[in-house]
């Protein structure tokens, strides 16, 4: 049976592997690279994590087009957004579920947002809990989401199914992928942002990564929700207390690639589940 050490030995040498510029090409975090200014990095972003699924191909071709869309200024574009006379830029933008009328209300609802806080950090910002009670993301990605819902008293209840809360049990999957954008540095990560430490967030817990955490023995949930996120958060902080996301790019990379992990650490091999970690 495997030990943590041991593990965390194998997974630092796959973060080692996949967390490199390479990374960038094939990724909606691409997009925001793009960009030079930190206002239209973390403006774009949001949209692009926000629509991260689906084909990669074709999800890069709508976040492309939807940089067109927008002028190639989107920070500009969402500042100055006025439904009435803009909405004809986004008229026609889909992307499976995300419809125009998705775009209009969400570029609406985060200009106004940005009316308020002045920057996405500052929106993100202003949800963090004075006193937290292990890492204040959740409460920021609850209350975000929920600000961009409600903030216009008119908005579909349709746009909820592509703004994830945790109180909703959702893994927020990708939300905590944004947050990692802005906040961690490294070659892939873009590090825009000082409203959070990187010890702070959540891993990104999507199929991928929540296969390869339940092949290593690290997860027993059959769930990929925030209860999950919790708790491989988790382990992934024990391994790394002031960054534990960056073992995002070990789960995802196997994932991803479709290797194979190694034996020595599957199977019968998996780590005893009693010496794991749990939340704070």
């Amino acid at each position: 049976m495997a030990t943590l050490d041991a593990l965390q030995e194998y997974l630092d040498t796959l973060v080692d592997r996949y967390e490199r510029p390479l990374f960038i090409d094939d990724d909606p975090v691409s997009i925001p690279h793009a960009f030079d200014d930190p206002r239209d990095q973390e403006v774009i972003g949001l949209y692009a994590a926000l629509l991260a699924w689906g084909r990669r191909d074709v999800m890069l071709r709508k976040l492309e087009e939807l940089c067109e869309r927008m002028g190639h200024a989107p920070s500009r574009f969402v500042r100055t957004f006025d439904p009435a006379t803009d909405a004809e830029a986004l008229d026609g933008f889909v992307h499976r579920t995300f419809q125009p009328i998705d775009a209009v209300w969400l570029t609406a609802n985060l200009s106004t947002a940005l009316d308020r806080h002045e920057t996405v950090e500052g929106l993100f910002a202003a949800h963090r809990p004075d006193d937290p009670d292990g890492s204040p993301v959740a409460a920021m990605l609850q209350g975000v989401s929920t600000t961009l819902l409600t903030i216009d008293d008119d908005t579909p209840q349709r746009l909820r199914k592509h703004l994830a809360r945790p109180e909703a049990g959702s893994a927020c999957k990708r939300l905590n992928m944004y947050l990692r954008w802005m906040v961690r540095p490294g070659p892939v990560d873009l590090n825009v942002w000082s409203a959070l430490d990187p010890s702070d967030l959540m891993l990104p817990v999507d199929v991928h990564v929540g296969r390869q955490a339940r092949a290593l023995g690290l997860l027993e949930r059959k769930s990929n929700d925030w209860t999950a996120v919790r708790r491989l958060t988790a382990i992934c902080r024990h391994f790394c207390a002031s960054d534990p996301t960056r073992y995002d790019f070990a789960f995802f990379g196997v994932g991803a690639q479709d290797e194979s992990l190694d034996a020595r650490f599957t199977g019968a091999n998996r780590v005893d589940g009693s010496s794991l970690p749990t939340p704070r």
